[in-house]
């Protein structure tokens, strides 16, 4: 062997052998998620497109078959994040645990009506039945009570039948016509339009007439501080990567092809009404409004008391993750 074949041969073998550390040291971020959960479209465009290892850390996705499974995960060291809402992430922090949240969809959903209700607003729910998803602390709910006492000077609870159950229940319930109006998730409010349904109000409308700022992330990634503290950067590397996979499924609609199966519809209307809803939910680029947040989380604790923040009734400091 010649000595320039030699030289090269160390060259290609000393490289092999960075590239395979490099790898070994890169981070990973073990994702506790609901199986059928609607943040598996974004990590899987993370996963398929590279947006993790390009932001310096591997993706690792860990299917649970609820969402109370993901957060034992979380809190057991099982996961490294999981998905929930800030609200719960503030009433977690305020009895001591540290968990940070990174925004990633603030997606809320709103009330729909048959497309031949005769409802024209919130008023027009008067002695009606109302069908509920996520019980009677149920944000959204909240957030349209007190919309429809400041707009209309209505008990809105007080003055209509509420059925309270799972979101599948409500959303069979609503399409079978055993209800007058429908607050679900967004993802079922979505199939609902698509099968005729109209959106009587939307939560961003109601909460944008309370003052409170519609932009603000109501989902997130939740981690705890320490891991973020083990892994500097870790929390604006999973940012990183979370936006440049909403920034394609925002602009490029072929990016949705391999998310179909996953989405679970039964026909294009349903496909295209989530797709656009997904979008909707995007929130915005940068800091989250803290101002805002603190005033939204006060409103929660005035409507649903301890039973829905617990302990914090103002907004824990160090709750959002510095992704800048």
């Amino acid at each position: 062997m010649t000595q320039l074949v030699r030289s090269f041969v160390i060259a290609m073998v000393s490289m092999l052998l960075t590239s395979m550390a490099s790898a070994a040291e890169m981070a990973q971020i073990r994702a506790a998620v609901l199986k059928i959960g609607t943040v598996n479209w974004e990590l899987d465009t993370i996963k398929r497109n590279g947006f993790d290892k390009a932001n310096g850390f591997e993706l690792v996705i860990q299917p649970f078959a609820d969402n109370g499974a993901t957060r034992v995960a979380l809190e057991g060291g099982e996961a490294d994040v999981a998905v929930a809402d800030w609200i719960w992430v503030a009433r977690q922090r305020a009895a001591g645990k540290d968990y940070v949240f990174i925004p990633y969809s603030k997606a809320v959903g709103g009330m729909v009506v048959s497309k031949d209700s005769p409802a024209q607003s919130l008023k027009d729910m008067m002695g009606k039945k109302i069908g509920i998803a996520g019980g009677p602390v149920d944000k959204s709910w909240l957030i349209l009570l007190a919309y429809a006492q400041q707009e209309y000077g209505i008990d809105l609870a007080a003055n209509t039948e509420q059925i309270f159950g799972s979101p599948p229940l409500v959303f069979k319930a609503a399409l079978q016509g055993q209800t007058d109006g429908t607050i679900n998730f967004w993802h079922f409010l979505a199939k609902m339009k698509a099968a005729g349904m109209r959106e009587l109000i939307s939560v961003a409308d109601a909460a944008k007439a309370l003052g409170l700022d519609p932009e603000t992330p109501l989902l997130g990634y939740v981690m705890k501080e320490s891991f973020v503290a083990q892994n500097p950067g870790i929390a604006k590397a999973l940012y990183l990567a979370s936006r440049a996979s909403k920034d394609l499924l925002a602009s490029n609609d072929a990016a949705w092809e391999p998310l179909r199966e996953r989405m679970r519809v039964k026909n294009d209307k349903q496909y295209e009404t989530l797709r656009n809803d997904f979008r909707a939910g995007i929130p915005k680029a940068g800091k989250i409004n803290i101002e805002g947040a603190d005033k939204f989380l006060q409103l929660m604790a005035r409507l649903g008391g301890a039973k829905l923040v617990g302990k914090a009734t103002t907004l824990p400091a160090g709750l959002f993750a510095n992704v800048e």
